[in-house]
This record gives C-alpha cells, structure tokens and sequence, in this order.
C-alpha cells in the first residue's frame, strides 16, 4: 500500500514539474494571481485576478519579474491576454477533452517563480454555458479542491499530466475552469481585436413592477448617440417586450447581448404615459471603454 501511495506521490511531482516551467505569477496594484503561458511571449490569466489599473507584471519560473502589456479582456469569460517580451518562454499544449465527474485533478498556481498547487476532483462536468456577464462557455466545469487566492489563473490538470483550462473562482468560491476551447477562441480574438465585441443598446434600464403586477425595464438614460435613441426610446420609457417576449428580469435580457447579437433588429413594446407603443431597434457593438 506504501509503494502504491508513493508512486501516485511521484507522479503527481512529476506532473507538477513538467508544467512549472509554463506558469507565472501575475501582480497588478495589490493584486497577486496566476497565469500561464499560452503562446510565444503571450500569457493568459484571469480577468478576475487582474486590477483595472495601474502596472502589470510577471514573475518567471526562477523569480525574474518583468513588465507585462495587457492586450485585451474579456469579463464575461474571466479571461486576460497579456503580452511579454520573453520569446523563450515554454508554451502549455492544452489538452480538448474534459475530465468526468470523479476524475482526479490538479489546480497549478505560482507564487514568486515558484509553482504552487492543489489536488482534487472534478465535481461537475456537463454542456456550455452563459456566465453571468453573458460569455458563452464551452463546458460547466467544476473542481471540489481548496484552491489558494493566488493560484487563481493557473492550470487546471488532468491525472494524465495535461492541462484542459484555466481555474477561476465562481460564486461562493466554487473552483471554476474555464476549458481550453474556449480559452483558445477567446484569446485569439482578444490577440487580434483587444476585446470581445458585445451587443449595446445605449441604455441604463432598471427593474420595475407595472401595474396589474407585471414585470418590465424602466429606461433611466438615453446615450443619445446609441441604437435606443436611434429606436426613439425615451428616458421613463418602460420595456414590457423584447423580441416578441414579456421581459420579466434585467439579466437575461443583458445576457442576450453576446458577440452574436450586434446588428439584430428587435421588435420592443415599451410603456410611456400609460399607453402602449411599439419600437425596432437594432443592436449596436459596445464602444471600447
């Protein structure tokens, strides 16, 4: 029995070995994550794990830090592209297939140019999904694993030695993985583009009850450059109808504003002064912020 744990422990070592020369960590003002090198001088990390300002850098395997570029964002995926001047750095080869529920695994992080890790199993494993900020995600993965705040970012690992994505904490820190099909189409898009395009309506809306206990959106700001007042959508408006159905929550009609959404004309009923109009507008693409 000793033997047997004893050639799991090595293997485990192993695994972590062969891939600790492909993780960094990544500091940004107060913030300390994980990260991993995705293709030549590119490291991907977790949005999450990143500040919204201020300077970025990397520590190596081995403890040197240098500057890092970010080259794009995506929130709605949790992902970050970002750019290093180190062309020598060893890219991960990210493995399609997902582990199934029970398969051991292993989150890998890095702390000062040293690799860090946790041992656990996969505890959900089924189809795409819809986060929150409306990011298509290839499969809802899920690890029950004790993951440490910094490793946030880095490597979720199957008990073969390959990595299939990136781990992230979900809400009520739930280890999440965001999976390396969708790392590598959103990554790519973000090397090319900077951001992922999203769907706008130049809108602030907010949820309201409407009399005779309905549902709907009150329109509280009207960008008057964007596609609602294009649609002659006013401030006070409230929308009971979006493409044919009654609206009655805010998020899933944000959700719906995907990459695929822009350009879509959208029949909308709206409330204003208690009679009911009727409205098309068509999607516009987020400006940049």
């Amino acid at each position: 029995m000793s033997r047997n744990i004893q050639d799991v422990s090595t293997a485990l070592e192993g695994v972590v070995g062969n891939l600790a020369p492909s993780l960094v960590s990544v500091t940004s003002h107060r913030m300390q994550a994980s990260g991993f090198v995705w293709r030549t001088g590119l490291i991907v990390t977790s949005d999450e794990g990143l500040a919204d300002e201020g300077d970025v850098r990397v520590t190596l395997p081995g403890g040197d830090s240098i500057p890092a570029k970010p080259l794009g964002r995506d929130p709605s995926t949790a992902i970050a592209l970002l750019k290093v001047d180190r062309p020598n750095l060893q890219p991960v080869a990210m493995a399609a297939t997902i582990p199934s529920p029970g398969a051991l695994v292993l989150a890998l992080g890095a702390e000062s140019g040293a690799p860090t890790a946790a041992l656990g199993v996969i505890a959900v494993s089924r189809g795409s999904w819809q986060s929150m900020r409306g990011g298509e995600i290839d499969a809802r993965v899920e690890i029950d694993a004790r993951l440490r705040r910094t490793a946030e970012g880095g490597l979720a690992v199957n008990a073969a030695g390959q990595a299939f994505g990136m781990t992230v904490f979900g809400p009520r820190r739930r280890v999440l993985v965001i999976p390396s099909i969708t790392i590598g189409r959103i990554a790519a898009k973000l090397e090319t583009h900077g951001h992922i395009p999203r769907g706008y309506l130049g809108l602030g809306l907010q949820p309201v009850t409407i009399e005779g206990g309905g549902a709907g959106v009150m329109v509280m700001s009207v960008d008057p450059k964007g596609p609602g007042a294009a649609a002659q959508i006013h401030q006070g408006d409230v929308l009971v109808s979006w493409d044919g159905k009654p609206i009655s929550k805010l998020q899933p009609l944000l959700r719906s504003l995907g990459p695929d959404s822009i350009g879509k004309l959208i029949e909308i009923e709206l409330r204003r002064g208690g009679q009911s109009h009727q409205a098309r507008l068509q999607i516009g693409e987020r400006p940049a912020a």
